[in-house]
């Protein structure tokens, strides 16, 4: 009869499985966005240089779903932030 230890050590390896295929995905789609979509959804990318590229690969893992859509649908510039204080001004 397994333990709870035994259970505890699956959820874990299977969350760990799951987080290195979400993590390899995002290497496979970092390496084409550093180096050609981010200066096509950001016009200041575009002048980066190569450490700024290598700077950005580990946050382009983490968010390259959200990173990948921009690009596929052809975002130009970055989304304008809609919080408190914007809305304070735009009603005034």
């Amino acid at each position: 009869m397994a333990g709870w230890s035994d259970y505890i050590l699956m959820i874990a390896a299977v969350f760990l499985i799951i987080l290195g295929t979400y993590l390899a995905c995002g290497l496979l789609v970092a390496i084409p966005f550093v180096l050609v979509g981010a200066r096509k959804i950001d016009p200041h990318a575009a002048h980066g240089n190569w450490g700024f590229r290598m700077l950005i690969v580990p946050g382009t893992m983490i968010f390259w779903p959200l990173l990948l859509r921009r690009w596929l649908l052809g975002v130009h510039s970055p989304p304008v932030e809609c919080n408190a204080h914007r809305k304070l001004v735009a009603n005034s």
